[in-house]
C-alpha cells in the first residue's frame, strides 16, 4: 500500500488508519472530507471486508465523503435515521493549542459542524503543519454565505476588521459553490484572539449560514509527523 509513495503521503495514511483503528464494531461513524480523512475511509473500507470491523454505518459530511464510503464499501445513513454519531473523523486546516479548529478548505465545514458537533468521539486527524499557536496565522476563515447576501456580508465581516475573498473555482470559472448551493468567503482576521466570540459574531451576521472555527468540538487530535524520512503518529 506504501510502495513508491512520498512520505508526506505516507504518514498522511498512517494517521488516517491510526483513527480508523479506533472505529468499533457497530458503530455510526462520521466521514469527513479531505485528502487525510480520504485515508481514514479507505482502511475503514479494508476493515470492513477482512471482517475485522462489522455492522458501522456513515454520515458523509459531503459529496466526496459519500462517494468515497459507496467506493470502499461503506454503508451510508442520514441525520434522519439515527439517533446518534459514535465517532467522527475529519481534518483541519489549523489546530491552536486548545484543540479549537479552523476549516472548511475543502468547503465542506457546514456539514462538517453538524457531524462533528454530534458525534460522540471526534477524532481530529492531521499533519504537523497545521498545527498553530493561534487560530487565523496561516490560513484564512471560510465563512459559507447565501448567494444573494454576499455583498452586505462582506461590508459587514470589514467593520469586524477582516478582510474577506470570494473563493474562486479551479477549473472552473466563477466562484465555488458549496454543496448547499453557496458561496465562501476566505477572510483574514490575522491572529484570533477570542475564537469562540468570533465564530458567534460570524454566524449572526444575516446571510452566513456558517464559518470554519470549531471552537470546543475536537476530543482527540492525531498529528502525523515525518522523522528521519519515517512517518509517525502522536497525540496532540
Amino acid at each position: 500500500m506504501t510502495a513508491g509513495l512520498d512520505p508526506v503521503t505516507v504518514m498522511k495514511q498512517e494517521v488516517g488508519r491510526a483513527a480508523a483503528n479506533r472505529v468499533k464494531s457497530g458503530s455510526i461513524v462520521g466521514l469527513g472530507t479531505g485528502s487525510t480523512t480520504a485515508f481514514a475511509i479507505q482502511c475503514l473500507g479494508e476493515r470492513l471486508r477482512s471482517g475485522e470491523l462489522t455492522d458501522i454505518r456513515g454520515v458523509p459530511t459531503s459529496f466526496q465523503a459519500s462517494v468515497l464510503a459507496k467506493q470502499h464499501g461503506i454503508p451510508l445513513t442520514t441525520l434522519d435515521e439515527i439517533d446518534r454519531i459514535d465517532i467522527a473523523i475529519d481534518g483541519a486546516d489549523e489546530v491552536d493549542p486548545q484543540k479549537n479548529l479552523i476549516k472548511g478548505g475543502g468547503a465542506a465545514h457546514t456539514r462538517e459542524k453538524i457531524v462533528d458537533s454530534l458525534a460522540e468521539q471526534f477524532i481530529v486527524v492531521v499533519d504537523r503543519s497545521k498545527l498553530v499557536d493561534r487560530l487565523g496565522t496561516t490560513f484564512p476563515l471560510p465563512v459559507e454565505v447565501l448567494p444573494m447576501a454576499v455583498t452586505p456580508v462582506m461590508q459587514a465581516i470589514e467593520k469586524l476588521g477582516g478582510k474577506p475573498e470570494l473563493r474562486m473555482g479551479v477549473k472552473k470559472d466563477g466562484p465555488v459553490i458549496t454543496d448547499q448551493g453557496n458561496m465562501v468567503l476566505d477572510v483574514t482576521f490575522g491572529a484570533i484572539d477570542n475564537p469562540a466570540e468570533l465564530e458567534k459574531t460570524l454566524n449572526n451576521i444575516p446571510g452566513v449560514l456558517e464559518n470554519g472555527l470549531f471552537v470546543g468540538v475536537a476530543d482527540v487530535v492525531l498529528v502525523g509527523e515525518i522523522k528521519d524520512n519515517h512517518p509517525s503518529v502522536r497525540e496532540a
